[in-house]
């Protein structure tokens, strides 16, 4: 009788029963969607009920952040746990360095299906996104990922991706037709071997096109609204065609759901983008870091949860590493992040230590209250639990809690140093042949596929260009054939 009783306290107090399987890994990035975008914070117009549910279902962060204010140095923090600058991506469009390791590496040599679905941005080409080609030196593949079907930046309805440098038109929203390949991908793999699947999506991203059913219940808004919320709208219906797909293939309890965005809102659609915060997306203040975060794992977290620890898109990758165990040379030193394990479990709620960034010349140390600033050559200081939307500078009122963020920050920043002169990769130095950032429409490797590109509306800001490169090659085909006439 004693033993049963034991047996019955141990499962009702013992907390979620653990599964010895490694998860399933899913993690999802909206493009430009604002911390305020969704309904459970509050938007006025929005309704994003499957995003709504996750939250009501998982982990939700009230303080998650990006790894930078724009989106290619965000993206390299998911895939490395390291500073965008110690990387390479200074800023959008530049590529990530080879040097690098990645999680879809260290997943892969872990026995995991790897694959990565939607905006890609960090090859070093600029421009609305066109197919990744399979020569691209800095193609997913590249960087870990067996399976690929990508696009170099943002894209929109009816896309046109590449499927391992293959170029393939597909007909829909573009969020919906990433999510059901990956689920194929997930479906194909998962009764094998673990899957990692990366799904960034190009949504809400201007340029923006929403179907005239998602534009409709914003009708009395002008018109870019109308299409950026019907972004929103069918972008969330995706994560509930993703979450409805992992359930159906049984596979929901043991996957590990990451939702979150790579920058802050966009300031042309009102504050309610940010919920309020200060800044937008290319600004270092709230409004231009912080965004959506969720974590749903039903095995791990069986029941919803809030907090206000502030984590980012540079955890992401020491989590999955502690989850997964994977070993320590899985990172290159020295890792910015960390994991995020104690907090899923509920073992730790204070971070005790700094979210470091720096971006275009920028920095920020932001902590469990206090968040330093520098821009300009100027310091400013923020108290985030007395003044959320930081309208009063400390720096002069708080002089001893400024001086030693501003120590850690002006170590953090001679550390990036080191890193941007390649001192963290073997033989001490950046790899000469790493390319530099350019636009697609100057890169001769795109130049034979720009009669595939004339006509689609997201080309059109270059139809001029595309004009001029595929007259020149008619007229060179031309001469060609005349000369093999005589």
């Amino acid at each position: 009788m004693k033993t049963s009783i034991f047996l019955l306290f141990t499962v009702l107090f013992s907390g979620p029963a653990f599964t010895d399987e490694p998860p399933h890994i899913v993690f999802v990035m909206a493009d430009d969607q604002g911390w305020g975008q969704t309904s459970y914070n509050g938007h006025p117009h929005l309704k994003t009920p499957h995003l709504d549910a996750m939250a009501s279902n998982g982990l939700r962060f009230d303080r998650f952040y990006a790894g930078a204010s724009n989106c290619s140095p965000s993206r390299a923090t998911v895939l490395t746990g390291r500073s965008n600058d110690r990387t390479g991506v200074q800023t959008h469009g530049y590529p990530l360095r080879l040097q690098e390791k990645t999680i879809a590496q260290a997943l892969s040599s872990a026995g995991y299906a790897t694959g990565h679905f939607g905006k890609w941005h960090l090859n070093g080409l600029r421009g609305p996104g066109v197919p990744v080609l399979a020569d691209d030196s800095h193609h997913p593949g590249a960087f870990g990922f067996q399976h690929w079907l990508t696009t170099t930046n943002f894209f929109d309805m009816d896309p046109l991706l590449g499927r391992m440098g293959e170029f393939e038109e597909f007909e829909g929203d573009s969020s919906e037709v990433v999510v059901e390949e990956a689920l194929k991908f997930i479906k194909d793999n998962a009764g094998n071997k673990p899957t990692f699947t990366v799904i960034w999506y190009g949504t809400p991203h201007d340029p923006m096109k929403a179907s005239d059913e998602d534009r409709a219940p914003f009708a009395e808004l002008p018109e870019e609204y109308q299409h950026q919320y019907g972004e929103i709208v069918a972008m969330d219906r995706s994560v509930g065609a993703l979450r409805k797909g992992l359930r159906e293939l049984g596979i929901a309890d043991n996957t590990l759901l990451w939702f979150t965005s790579d920058n802050g809102g966009l300031s042309k659609f009102g504050p309610e983008t940010m919920g309020g915060l200060r800044g937008s997306k290319n600004t270092m203040y709230e409004g231009g870091l912080r965004v959506p975060g969720v974590i749903e794992w039903p095995d791990r977290i069986p029941k919803k949860r809030t907090t206000t620890f502030p984590a980012g898109t540079i955890d992401m990758f020491p989590t999955i590493a502690e989850i997964v165990d994977l070993p320590d040379d899985s990172f290159l030193q020295p890792q910015d992040g960390l994991s995020l394990l104690p907090l899923i479990d509920g073992k730790q709620k204070t971070r005790n230590g700094y979210l470091p960034f720096r971006h275009s010349g920028r920095g920020v140390l932001t902590g469990d209250r206090y968040k330093i600033v520098r821009q300009k050559g100027e310091y400013e200081l923020y108290d985030l639990i007395e003044d959320r939307n930081e309208t009063t500078n400390l720096i002069n009122t708080k002089p001893n809690i400024a001086k030693k963020l501003i120590a850690k920050y002006e170590a953090f920043d001679a550390s990036l140093e080191e890193s941007v002169a390649g001192k963290d990769y073997p033989g001490g130095r950046v790899d000469p042949a790493q390319p530099e950032r350019r636009f697609w429409h100057e890169d001769e490797a795109y130049q034979p596929h720009f009669p595939t590109f004339l006509g689609r509306w997201e080309y059109e800001r270059y139809r001029k260009q595309l004009d001029e490169t595929t007259g020149k090659q008619q007229r060179g085909q031309k001469k060609k054939t005349v000369g093999k006439s005589f």
